[in-house]
């Protein structure tokens, strides 16, 4: 299969769909990208789509499929999927507007297109869910054995249900679904970086669970190869080998604050209320339970191997400027845990 002439990439206000975006009009196979979005890219993500024809769209109206036809669109790479990761105005009720309804829409907008011959959509390991149930290690056909408590497994889950409806209504389109590890990278701005940024990180007393990232500029890879070549199929993305949640503290210089598993719910409510951080039920089941996939497919097929979870890790930790724990550092976090038992008292007493 040739190369997509025009490639459309949802997503582009954000700053995973900008990179891509603009990764694919800096490609002299590809003539034209357009980007679409429900908001104007700002600031650097303005400065990445140089190049990129901007449209303003909300995928579930109509205006998409006038767009997917009438500007020829070969090939369409859906990264407009909302992750805990992202705040969303209006709650858990909008976001699973977007994410699901969203991408039933524009699906059928594709069913539509006449020239589309290429479809890549962003998933998530999320879509396995984390529970004391797992396999030790997730293959690209292991059925999840236990649906995902939080809101974005949930999503991903009836996002991939509608690209199998799609593959079988459509079968002269290649469909790839790409279900990312969580990202780590030193300007991806996750919450996932910020809990590692921590000076004391909460963990679950007596649990040690087993990790694995992506690094940011692998996933990049991966999402760009997946667009111009053809890779039908579904892949799992992440780096190989695993991180317990206690290395990866230990690599970021931080100090381990463990609490009761219920405790950890009760520590996630105060970071959020106080604006510290804030954690989605599928991260608090990743902390809990951990979680590993098999990427050999990805490897065999793509050609390409990101570099290793710790590696991935090392460098986020080098780019974060984040140093080996010194005398200092671990009495400043000794007075960060004071602090936060009294606060948290404080907060508890507060509600009697």
């Amino acid at each position: 299969m040739n190369t997509p002439r025009v490639v459309l990439v949802t997503g582009v206000a954000r700053h995973l769909g900008a990179q891509v975006a603009g990764r694919l009009a800096a490609d002299p196979r590809v003539e034209r990208v357009i980007g679409v979005d429900v908001t104007a890219p700002s600031g650097e993500l303005a400065r990445l789509l140089a190049g990129v024809e901007l449209h303003r769209v909300d995928l579930r109206h109509p205006e998409i499929a006038r767009l997917l036809g009438d500007e020829g669109v070969e090939a369409v790479a859906h990264l407009a999927i909302t992750t805990a990761v992202d705040s969303q105005p209006g709650g858990r009720g909008a976001t699973k507007e977007l994410n699901v309804i969203g991408t039933m829409q524009l699906l059928a907008a594709c069913q539509q297109a006449p020239e589309l011959r290429k479809l890549v959509v962003r998933s998530s390991t999320a879509a396995y869910g984390a529970s004391f149930r797992d396999p030790a290690v997730f293959t690209e056909d292991t059925e999840p054995r236990e649906s995902p408590r939080g809101g974005f497994g949930r999503d991903v889950l009836d996002v991939e249900g509608y690209v199998r409806g799609f593959r079988r209504r459509c079968p002269d389109v290649v469909a790839t679904v790409l279900r990312f590890a969580p990202f780590i990278g030193e300007r991806t701005g996750t919450r996932l970086n910020r809990y590692f940024s921590l000076p004391v990180v909460p963990t679950v007393l007596g649990r040690d669970p087993r990790l694995q990232f992506i690094h940011a500029d692998d996933a990049l890879e991966v999402l760009h190869r997946a667009i111009v070549e053809p890779h039908p199929g579904t892949y799992n993305v992440a780096g190989a080998g695993v991180l317990t949640l206690s290395q990866a503290i230990r690599r970021a210089g931080r100090v381990a604050l463990p609490v009761v598993e219920p405790g950890l719910s009760a520590v996630a409510g105060f970071a959020k209320t106080s604006g510290v951080l804030d954690f989605s039920l599928d991260q608090l089941d990743l902390f809990v339970h951990g979680r590993v996939v098999d990427t050999t497919r990805l490897v065999r097929e793509f050609g390409f191997e990101p570099r290793p979870t710790a590696v991935a890790f090392d460098d986020f930790v080098r780019g974060a400027g984040f140093g080996p724990l010194g005398p200092g550092r671990v009495r400043a976090a000794e007075q960060s845990i004071l602090d936060s038992i009294r606060r948290i008292r404080e907060a508890v007493e507060g509600e009697r």
